[in-house]
């Protein structure tokens, strides 16, 4: 999972991250019964703190976007919940807008856009195969 902290944006980062799990859930990024990191994990790897994560969790739990497991960890819900999923797929839908607006701007098409797009995604893809391979 890829989750991006911008510190002077003035949003608090416990948002920040749960909008970026709902919305990576929205876009099945994540899918329904998919593992999330750790809290300590993820606290590492955003240079958090491991409350801050946990308070995370716990509130998209009570949304029901995630299941806590006792001793397994913390899962993204089976069964998500309908309406909050529209409204995240509303909310990347006017991201996308905004980027095919300042993609015209620059003068370039679809298909150009289309290439950065899953230049992007195997970019990801592969920066999350290296933080899971073995170390030799």
């Amino acid at each position: 999972m890829f989750i991006r902290i911008d510190p002077s944006s003035g949003m608090p980062i416990t948002r920040q991250i749960a909008e970026q799990i709902r919305t990576q859930c929205a876009s099945g990024a994540v899918a329904p019964g998919d593992r999330l990191p750790s809290v300590r994990q993820l606290a590492q790897e955003l240079a958090v703190n491991q409350n801050t994560i946990l308070r995370v969790y716990e509130r998209l739990t009570v949304e029901g976007l995630l299941e806590r497991r006792h001793g397994d960890g913390t899962y993204v819900a089976d069964h998500l919940p309908v309406g909050q999923m529209k409204a995240q797929r509303l909310l990347v839908r006017t991201e996308v807008d905004r980027l095919v607006q300042r993609v015209q701007t620059l003068g370039l098409g679809a298909d150009e856009l289309c290439k950065l797009v899953k230049q992007a995604f195997e970019e990801l893809a592969a920066g999350q195969k290296q933080k899971g391979a073995p170390h030799e």
